[in-house]
């Protein structure tokens, strides 16, 4: 999910952290975010580029009343922005680990963006108003002890689990394994060719594990995106650094932008299209 490094005990308190990480990361990204969202609010971006045909700016903005996050978190599915409630001010900043509430749980997550280019990010996606996880707090030591206990529990959970696939004969290939940071769920993500039983594997798995299970089929987009990597461009797989959601990649998309190669060649890691076919095509 992501690396987890306390501070050294009796090295750097964490006010000393949070001005260091204010005064070298966030006063230049928030100086460099402001010139990009002024961009965005006057239509100045591409101008000539795209020869001022306007069709690329979409429409202003629209700002909620509320501040929020983006987030990277195993177990908030499908949601990767969080709620901050006004008493914790302006003490979060990009990489700290924070607590959360979804639902009737608690989760541990680490950020990943701040300030007014969150809203700009969700206007995009076309987000706005829907219910979201609140933060909590900033994570202390004690937190991250125990989520790196639940990440030694989640690695003791593999063999058993395809010890069960095997002995069930089931066709599913297991992805991750996520416990919620208050262990009231074990999330198990596997990928199938096809519709899998497996209710006779959760009541197994949830007799050796003692609490609730939840098994999940993911796409082989979904598990590229989970295990990560480095595509043929060189970078880091686009779905890992910054896509949040899939287009529908067709053949026609390369045919359109006369890109006349193998299907290997535009293929990714994950066997299926590059998502990058869709970037430039309108």
């Amino acid at each position: 999910m992501f690396n987890i490094n306390p501070v050294p005990a009796g090295s750097t308190s964490n006010e000393d952290i949070d001005v260091l990480k204010y005064d070298e990361y966030v006063k230049p990204n928030r100086f460099i975010e402001s010139l990009i969202i002024n961009k965005i609010h006057t239509k100045q971006i591409n101008t000539s580029g795209c020869f001022s045909c306007g069709q690329c700016f979409g429409q202003r903005v629209l700002f909620e009343n509320r501040k929020m996050i983006e987030v990277s978190c195993n177990g908030l599915i499908n949601c990767n922005f969080c709620e901050i409630p006004e008493s914790l001010g302006d003490e979060l900043f990009p990489e700290d680990f924070i607590i959360v509430q979804h639902d009737d749980s608690n989760e541990v997550a680490q950020i990943r963006l701040v300030g007014e280019i969150v809203n700009i990010r969700r206007n995009y996606l076309g987000l706005f108003g829907e219910h979201l996880p609140i933060v909590l707090r900033k994570a202390t030591k004690e937190d991250l002890d125990k989520v790196q206990k639940n990440l030694i529990e989640e690695e003791k959970a593999i063999p058993f689990f395809r010890t069960l696939v095997e002995k069930l004969n089931l066709t599913m290939k297991l992805v991750s394994i996520h416990y919620q940071f208050d262990r009231k769920k074990l999330f198990f993500f596997y990928t199938s060719d096809g519709r899998v039983d497996f209710r006779e594997l959760a009541k197994e798995l949830a007799s050796e594990f003692k609490t609730r299970i939840e098994l999940r089929q993911i796409g082989v987009r979904d598990e590229a995106k989970k295990v990560g990597g480095v595509g043929t461009c060189g970078r880091e797989y686009c779905c890992v650094s910054f896509l949040s959601s899939f287009r529908r990649i067709t053949t026609q998309l390369a045919t359109d932008q006369n890109l006349y190669s193998s299907m290997g060649k535009l293929s990714g890691p994950c066997g299926k299209l590059k998502c990058c076919l869709s970037f430039e095509i309108d």
